[in-house]
Parts: structure tokens; C-alpha cells; sequence
């Protein structure tokens, strides 16, 4: 099998057999990827924050200890 060949053959399948999603589906889709990516973003956020002001007080706290 040539390269020309497969790349017709895979032209042909993407054009006549595959069942491409309905505009309302990705619609769909989209929102929950966009609010999931959202959620998951605030969620990093907060525990980024949270462990960065608590290595900071441990910080202080042992820098406090010897002085």
C-alpha cells in the first residue's frame, strides 16, 4: 500500500464514514469543558495560595526562633 493510496483511503473515511458531532453536541461539550477548566483552575489557585501563606508563616516562625 502506497502513502497516496492511504491518504485517499484516509480522505475517504474521514469524508463518508465518520459520524462528525452535531453543532448542539460540541455546543454542549464546550460549556462543560470551559466551566470544568474554570473550577479546576480556582481550585489550583486556592491551593497554591494556601500552601505558599503557610510555608511563608513556617518560615517566620523559624526565622523567629533564631533571633
Amino acid at each position: 500500500m502506497s502513502l497516496v493510496d492511504f491518504l485517499k483511503g484516509s480522505y475517504t473515511e474521514f469524508k463518508d464514514r465518520v459520524e462528525w458531532p452535531k453543532l448542539p453536541d460540541l455546543q454542549s461539550s464546550t460549556i462543560v469543558v470551559t466551566i470544568s477548566t474554570i473550577l479546576l483552575a480556582l481550585f489550583t489557585f486556592g491551593v497554591d495560595s494556601l500552601f505558599s501563606k503557610s510555608i511563608a508563616n513556617l518560615l517566620t516562625i523559624f526565622i523567629n526562633l533564631f533571633n
